[in-house]
């Protein structure tokens, strides 16, 4: 492949399509709503996307990991899969999904892995041409970038549903970015199921700041006709939610949680995720039975009634970054506890999921690696604080914060995938973010040492420093794009190690 036009240079001249951090400012300030200047540029695409046998999920809370529970489930009806219904569904499933953790390539997969680097810049350049060979009309200006490209998430979003669309999947099951109305993916006119997860304060620049404002946005992806689930959610929200689907002209269906999945050990940590498993089962029930490849009348509420593949599906689907544990390869008796939350309610579940993952061995060292650079960083870092000073019984749950910018590494900077333009560069180079941290810190718990650092790796080095070969704890929240470099920096050190060996 031509250099000019392989994998590494597709990323390159995707992250030109970034918003720079004055940019995403001006945008806030634009308020709710400013995203559908974004949507006459991506219905001009032409393409039949209702093709794709289309599920759309929206939501907070769960989105991405309710989308990964959908896609394991639907991967066990695949002929490669051990199903006594392997015929009926002949071909594969795209999950589309973001932010990414090491590669941008991990937001289009098909049959639960990314697509390939050389299939990456393959659809790439495909769309690159494509829109170049086009002049956007004067209204659709500000829907694109000053390349005259749709900006970054419009485009990866063209991109997979292009590239869904030249693989041929089956199904495609998408995860909304921000809100549901006006979102880039709202272009799905008949998706054959719709899914919302449970509801939350984020994002209120552009959803409002009040939960009815975002359950409105949120129930933008309910469409006439087609099936509709969501979770239990603030009475408020609710409420919304079922006018908005009378509104459209569809029935929501209120998922609680399937008594199959209380003895079960789901794929993805966290008591949490007994919701959006469950919400996941009825999508795929609805979806499948749609399809024809189960009884129209199926339910599966009981806990015999869970097909094989359902469990199967449920037990062995992987999703990085989120309620993570793995053991350190170099320091023996380091665990690292990765999740990303990034909100007040995430931030809460991932400090109580911690508080029950932990070894409890006396002794112990409990270290935390935390950044949030766009949000109320030290709110978060107190509500992690509360919620694990009253699971651990402990007014000190960590002996060391670590706050790091997203930054992968020190001398190289970020990683290419890593790239993040829409943060401020004077807040990232002066470590502002992280002082700010460092000083509630210290006023939330005295007693603990604050170290502020510069990058993700340093960090890492922090830590194992810290802990010195003793039993140590280290959680790692606050941020995806945190929970990505500080991924990117322990599998890159896996892959150098097993190179050198081999």
């Amino acid at each position: 492949m031509n250099s000019e036009r392989d994998y590494t240079a597709a990323v390159q001249s995707l992250n030109s399509l970034q918003s720079n951090f004055s940019a995403v400012e001006a945008i806030r300030k634009q308020g709710p709503g400013w995203n559908q200047r974004a949507l006459p540029e991506m219905r001009s695409w032409p393409s039949d996307f209702d093709k794709l046998n289309l599920i759309h999920v929206a939501g907070t809370k769960g989105k991405g990991s309710t989308s990964s529970f959908i896609s394991s489930i639907l991967a066990q009806y695949l002929p490669t899969a051990k199903s006594v219904h392997a015929e009926r569904l002949p071909t594969s499933v795209g999950l589309y999904t973001s932010p990414h953790l090491r590669f941008v390539r991990e937001r289009i997969q098909i049959d639960g892995r990314p697509i390939s680097e050389q299939q990456f810049a393959k659809y790439f350049w495909e769309v690159w041409d494509r829109l170049g060979a086009t002049s956007p009309a004067n209204e659709e200006h500000e829907a694109r970038n000053v390349s005259g490209k749709p900006v970054y998430f419009h485009y990866l979003t063209l991109m997979a549903l292009h590239c869904y669309m030249q693989e041929k999947v089956g199904t495609a099951v998408i995860e909304c970015g921000i809100g549901g109305e006006y979102d880039t993916t709202n272009i799905l006119e008949k998706p054959l199921t719709t899914g919302v997860t449970s509801l939350g304060i984020d994002h209120v620049a552009m959803l409002g700041d009040t939960i009815e404002s975002i359950a409105w946005h949120k129930a933008g992806i309910l469409k006439p006709g087609v099936p509709a689930f969501t979770v239990p959610q603030p009475e408020q929200a609710l409420a919304v939610l079922h006018e908005r689907a009378l509104q459209t002209g569809t029935e929501l269906r209120v998922v609680d949680e399937h008594p199959a999945l209380a003895h079960m050990r789901l794929g993805l940590q966290g008591d949490f995720q007994r919701i959006n498993a469950s919400l996941a089962i009825a999508i795929c029930v609805s979806h499948l039975s749609r399809l024809g490849y189960i009884a129209a009348n199926s339910t599966f509420d009981r806990v015999s009634d869970l097909p094989e593949e359902f469990v199967r599906g449920l037990e062995t689907v992987h999703l990085g970054g989120r309620c993570e544990t793995r053991q350190d390869a170099s320091l023996n008796g380091l665990t690292w506890y990765i999740d990303g939350g990034h909100t007040l309610e995430s931030i809460e579940m991932a400090g109580r999921w911690f508080a029950t993952a932990t070894t409890g061995k006396q002794g112990a060292l409990r270290v935390l690696i935390f950044n949030q650079q766009t949000r109320d960083a030290p709110a978060l870092a107190r509500r992690l604080h509360t919620t694990l000073a009253s699971a651990l019984k402990d007014d000190r749950p960590f002996q060391h914060a670590i706050f790091c910018t997203n930054t992968t590494y020190k001398g190289a900077g970020y990683k290419a995938d890593l790239v993040s333009m829409n943060t401020s560069k004077d807040d990232v180079d002066s470590l502002r973010v992280q002082r700010d941290l460092a000083h509630a810190y210290d006023e939330i718990d005295p007693e603990a040492k604050v170290h502020v650092l510069g990058t993700i790796e340093e960090a890492v080095v922090r830590a194992r420093e810290l802990a010195d070969g003793k039993t140590a704890e280290v959680l790692v929240t606050g941020s995806l794009h945190l929970a990505g470099g500080l991924t990117e920096v322990l599998e890159s050190e896996t892959e150098r190690a097993q190179d050198s060996r081999s």
